[in-house]
C-alpha cells in the first residue's frame, strides 16, 4: 500500500503527464488547417461513429473523440502519429516523439487506418479540379440536384452514405475513372489486387519523364509491403499496351523507390510571384540588383507564374504590399505563391529604402492559412536576397548586401526557423546563413539569385523538386569566391513543406 505522501506524489505525476499530453494535442491542432481536419475526419470514419464526426469543427474535436473512445491516450499516441503521417504532416510528428521512419516501421503491426480508407484518401488527393468536374457530370444521376461538391472527399463521402461505395464494392469508382483517368483507375486496381493482404501504404503520384524526345506520364504505386510488387511492375511496364524501353524501365524502378506525393501544380494558373527590388537607399545603391530582378522575372514567367515587380519600397510600403496581397481572392484559383525580396538586411530582417527594418516573420505571417485562407495547404515560397549580418566588405567588383556601419543594429541574431510560421507549406530560401553577409556583383547580380535562376532553368525540365534544386544552388554558391579570394557564402533554406514541390515542365525553352 502507498503512504499518503506517495499517493499524492503519484497523483501529481499523473496530472503532469495528462497536462503535457493535452498540450501536445493543442499544439498539433493549432498547426492543422481546414483541409487537414477534413482529411483526419475522413481517415477516422471507420473508427468513430459518423454522427460524432458530423459535429467536428476542429482537429481538437477529433482528438477528444479519439481519446474518449480510448484510441488515444498519454501512453499511446501512435494512432495520431499514423494519421499525421498519412496526411503528410511529417513535421508535426516530432511533437509526439516520432519520426516519419519510426512510424513507417510500426505501421505494419499498429496501423489502424484500413487499406480501403487509404485508397480513397490517396485517390482524392490525385483528383484535380478538372477531373472532379468530369466525375460529377458522369455521376449526376446519383447526386442530389442541388448538392454542391466542395472537394473530392465530399463526393466520396456522399457515395458512401448512399451505399454506392463500400470496401467490397468500388465498381462505381472504376466506371468513372475508366472514362476520366486511367491513372486513377490503376489506384483502384492495385487496391483490389492487394485486398485481404496487410500492406502499409501506397502513394499515387504522376511523374513526368522525358524519354527519347517525348513525355510519358507514369503512375507510380509505392508499397512498403512488396508482396504484389512484381505484378504491379508487370502492369506498368505494359501501360496501354505499349512496351517500355530498358531506359524507361530503369527510370521507373528508380522513381518507384523514391517517389512521394507532390503539391498540385497542374492548374490553369500557377500563381503570383512578387519581386521587391530595392536599389536606391538614402546612403547607398545596390548596383547589380536590377540584373537579378530581370532574371527572376524571366524565369518565373517561364515557369507559368504571374510576375509583379515593385521597385524601391520603404518599410511601410513593403508591409502595405503584403497586406494587399494577403487579401487577394484570386489566390484560390492558383497553385502557389512566391515572393522574392532583393534588399539590404540584417539578422531576421530586411530593410526598406527608408533604412528601417522589417522582420521577415512579419512578411511571411501575412500568408498563413488563418490570415490568407485561399492559400491554405498551398506552397508559399519566399526567396530573400539580403545580408543577415552587418560586416561590410569592399572588394572592387563585389559588395555586400548589408547596411553601412551607421545603420548596424545591436539586436541579437534571429534563428532562421523563427522567420517562418510554425504551420505547414512554407519555404524560406535565404541567400546566406544567419549573421553573415551575402555578395553581389555590380554587373552580374548576386551570387544567390543568379545561381537560383540558373538551377531552376537546368533542373525543372528534369523533374527535380524545389528542395533538390536548392541543394544544387547551395553547392553552386559555395564554390564561388570574392575578387579578393578570401570571401565565401553559403545559402540556407528552411521549410515546413509537407510534400514535394515540382514545377510542371514548361513547353517553351528556358529563357537563358
Amino acid at each position: 500500500l502507498l503512504s499518503g505522501r506517495e499517493a499524492l506524489g503519484s497523483s501529481n505525476m499523473e496530472k503532469d503527464v495528462s497536462l503535457k499530453f493535452h498540450q501536445q494535442l493543442f499544439l498539433i491542432s493549432e498547426n492543422l488547417v481546414t483541409e487537414d481536419v477534413a482529411a483526419l475526419k475522413f481517415l477516422c470514419t471507420d473508427l468513430l461513429h459518423v454522427s460524432k464526426l458530423e459535429g467536428v469543427k476542429s482537429a481538437a474535436d477529433i482528438f477528444q473523440l479519439l481519446t474518449t473512445q480510448e484510441y488515444l491516450n498519454a501512453e499511446d499516441t501512435f494512432l495520431l502519429a499514423e494519421l499525421l503521417y498519412r496526411i503528410k504532416c511529417h513535421s508535426l510528428l516530432e511533437k509526439l516523439g516520432y519520426t516519419k521512419e519510426k512510424v513507417q516501421e510500426c505501421l505494419h503491426e499498429k496501423g489502424k487506418v484500413s487499406p480501403y480508407r487509404q485508397m480513397l484518401y490517396e485517390l482524392s488527393e490525385n483528383i484535380t479540379n478538372e477531373m472532379l468536374k468530369e466525375i460529377i457530370f458522369l455521376l449526376q444521376n446519383h447526386l442530389p440536384k442541388r448538392w454542391i461538391t466542395l472537394s473530392a472527399l465530399d463526393l466520396l463521402i456522399l457515395l458512401e452514405k448512399k451505399g454506392l461505395l463500400t470496401k467490397d464494392d468500388v465498381q462505381i469508382l472504376e466506371d468513372v475513372c475508366e472514362t476520366v483517368s486511367p491513372y486513377l483507375l490503376e489506384t483502384i486496381k492495385c487496391y483490389k489486387n492487394a485486398k485481404g493482404e496487410k500492406f502499409i501504404v501506397f502513394i499515387l503520384s504522376r511523374m513526368t519523364f522525358i524519354v527519347q524526345g517525348h513525355v510519358r506520364y507514369l503512375c507510380l504505386m509505392k508499397f512498403l509491403d512488396l508482396t504484389d510488387t512484381l505484378e504491379c511492375f508487370k502492369e506498368y511496364f505494359n501501360l496501354g499496351g505499349q512496351k517500355l524501353s530498358n531506359i524507361e524501365r530503369c527510370l521507373f524502378f528508380f522513381s518507384f523507390l523514391q517517389t512521394m506525393t507532390s503539391y498540385k501544380m497542374d492548374g490553369p494558373h500557377r500563381g503570383f510571384c512578387l519581386i521587391i527590388n530595392n536599389v536606391n537607399f538614402n546612403s547607398s545603391q545596390r548596383k547589380g540588383s536590377c540584373k537579378d530582378a530581370e532574371q527572376l522575372e524571366r524565369v518565373f514567367t517561364w515557369l507559368g507564374l504571374d510576375v509583379r515587380t515593385y521597385t524601391d519600397l520603404t518599410s511601410e510600403d513593403i508591409i502595405n504590399l503584403m497586406q494587399t496581397w494577403q487579401q487577394v481572392q484570386d489566390h484560390k484559383d492558383r497553385n502557389c505563391f512566391i515572393c522574392c525580396i532583393l534588399s539590404h538586411g540584417e539578422s531576421g530582417a530586411i530593410y526598406g529604402t527608408d533604412e528601417k527594418r522589417v522582420p521577415i516573420r512579419m512578411l511571411t505571417s501575412h500568408f498563413t492559412a488563418k490570415q490568407c485562407p485561399p492559400l491554405a495547404a498551398k506552397p508559399k515560397l519566399f526567396f530573400i536576397q539580403a545580408c543577415q549580418g552587418n560586416n561590410v566588405q569592399h572588394p572592387v567588383y563585389v559588395v555586400t548586401d548589408g547596411q553601412t556601419p551607421a545603420l548596424s543594429s545591436t539586436q541579437e541574431n534571429v534563428s532562421l526557423f523563427e522567420s517562418i510560421p510554425e504551420e505547414a507549406d512554407f519555404l524560406l530560401g535565404m541567400a546566406t546563413v544567419d549573421g553573415y553577409v551575402s555578395f553581389r556583383h555590380i554587373l552580374e547580380g548576386t551570387w544567390y539569385i543568379q545561381a537560383l535562376c540558373s538551377k531552376l532553368q537546368l533542373l525543372v525540365p528534369r523533374g527535380e523538386d524545389i528542395l533538390s534544386i536548392l541543394t544544387q544552388v547551395n553547392e553552386d554558391v559555395a564554390r564561388r569566391v570574392s575578387a579578393s579570394g578570401t570571401k565565401k557564402q553559403m545559402p540556407q533554406p528552411a521549410y515546413t513543406l509537407r510534400r514535394k514541390l515540382i514545377f510542371p515542365i514548361p513547353m517553351a525553352s528556358p529563357p537563358s
